[in-house]
Protein backbone atom coordinates (compact mmCIF):
# COMPACT_ATOMS: atom_id res chain seq x y z
CA UNK A 1 0.00 0.00 0.00
CA UNK A 2 3.23 1.97 1.00
CA UNK A 3 4.28 2.16 -2.97
CA UNK A 4 0.69 2.54 -4.30
CA UNK A 5 -0.10 5.71 -2.10
CA UNK A 6 3.53 7.25 -2.44
CA UNK A 7 5.28 5.92 -5.15
CA UNK A 8 4.21 8.29 -7.79
CA UNK A 9 6.18 10.76 -5.66
CA UNK A 10 9.12 10.18 -7.84
CA UNK A 11 8.52 10.56 -10.91
CA UNK A 12 6.20 13.38 -10.65
CA UNK A 13 6.25 13.52 -14.73
CA UNK A 14 3.32 11.00 -14.94
CA UNK A 15 0.23 13.03 -14.73
CA UNK A 16 -2.56 12.80 -11.51
CA UNK A 17 -4.59 10.60 -13.85
CA UNK A 18 -2.29 7.56 -14.71
CA UNK A 19 -0.83 7.90 -11.05
CA UNK A 20 -4.46 7.51 -9.90
CA UNK A 21 -4.98 4.68 -12.03
CA UNK A 22 -1.47 2.81 -11.21
CA UNK A 23 -2.06 3.30 -7.87
CA UNK A 24 -5.11 1.36 -7.33
CA UNK A 25 -3.74 -1.22 -10.04
CA UNK A 26 -1.14 -1.81 -6.93
CA UNK A 27 -3.48 -1.67 -4.24
CA UNK A 28 -6.08 -3.93 -5.19
CA UNK A 29 -4.41 -7.06 -4.87
CA UNK A 30 -3.36 -5.73 -1.23
CA UNK A 31 -7.09 -5.34 -0.36
CA UNK A 32 -7.90 -8.67 -2.14
CA UNK A 33 -5.26 -10.04 0.56
CA UNK A 34 -6.54 -8.12 3.40
CA UNK A 35 -10.16 -8.59 3.79
CA UNK A 36 -9.58 -12.19 4.56
CA UNK A 37 -6.24 -11.27 6.66
CA UNK A 38 -8.17 -9.82 8.63
CA UNK A 39 -10.95 -11.90 9.17
CA UNK A 40 -8.45 -14.70 10.38
CA UNK A 41 -7.02 -12.30 12.08
CA UNK A 42 -10.38 -11.55 13.67
CA UNK A 43 -10.48 -14.94 15.52
CA UNK A 44 -6.99 -14.74 17.39
CA UNK A 45 -7.30 -10.39 17.94
CA UNK A 46 -9.79 -8.36 18.51
CA UNK A 47 -10.33 -5.37 15.46
CA UNK A 48 -8.55 -2.22 17.72
CA UNK A 49 -5.84 -4.91 17.90
CA UNK A 50 -5.50 -6.14 14.09
CA UNK A 51 -5.84 -2.07 13.27
CA UNK A 52 -3.07 -1.40 15.42
CA UNK A 53 -0.91 -4.21 14.03
CA UNK A 54 -1.68 -3.21 10.88
CA UNK A 55 -0.34 0.62 11.22
CA UNK A 56 2.92 -0.60 13.19
CA UNK A 57 3.85 -2.55 10.14
CA UNK A 58 2.62 0.10 7.92
CA UNK A 59 4.93 2.33 9.73
CA UNK A 60 8.12 0.24 10.12
CA UNK A 61 7.75 -0.14 5.27
CA UNK A 62 7.01 3.38 5.25
CA UNK A 63 9.95 4.54 6.57
CA UNK A 64 12.11 1.76 4.68
CA UNK A 65 10.51 3.25 1.54
CA UNK A 66 11.41 6.73 2.47
CA UNK A 67 14.75 6.05 2.78
CA UNK A 68 15.70 2.96 0.28
CA UNK A 69 13.07 4.08 -2.38
CA UNK A 70 12.28 8.01 -2.56
CA UNK A 71 16.19 8.42 -0.83
CA UNK A 72 14.42 11.05 1.74
CA UNK A 73 16.23 11.26 5.24
CA UNK A 74 14.16 10.24 8.42
CA UNK A 75 14.60 12.99 10.84
CA UNK A 76 15.02 11.75 15.11
CA UNK A 77 11.70 14.34 15.10
CA UNK A 78 9.77 11.70 13.13
CA UNK A 79 11.73 8.53 14.96
CA UNK A 80 10.44 9.99 18.49
CA UNK A 81 7.04 10.34 17.49
CA UNK A 82 6.86 6.55 15.64
CA UNK A 83 8.85 5.36 18.52
CA UNK A 84 5.72 7.09 21.19
CA UNK A 85 3.56 5.32 18.67
CA UNK A 86 5.00 2.20 18.97
CA UNK A 87 4.59 2.58 22.78
CA UNK A 88 0.96 2.65 21.90
CA UNK A 89 1.67 -0.27 19.71
CA UNK A 90 2.48 -2.34 22.40
CA UNK A 91 0.05 -1.29 24.90
CA UNK A 92 -2.94 -2.45 23.03
CA UNK A 93 -1.51 -5.28 21.79
CA UNK A 94 0.21 -6.86 24.92
CA UNK A 95 -1.94 -5.92 27.87
CA UNK A 96 -4.95 -7.08 28.01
Amino acid sequence: MTFAWYGHLKNRATTMLVAIFTSWLIALPEYLLAVPANRLGHSVYTTAQLKTGQEAITLVVFTLFSIFYLGEAISWKTLVGFGFIFVGVAIVMFFK
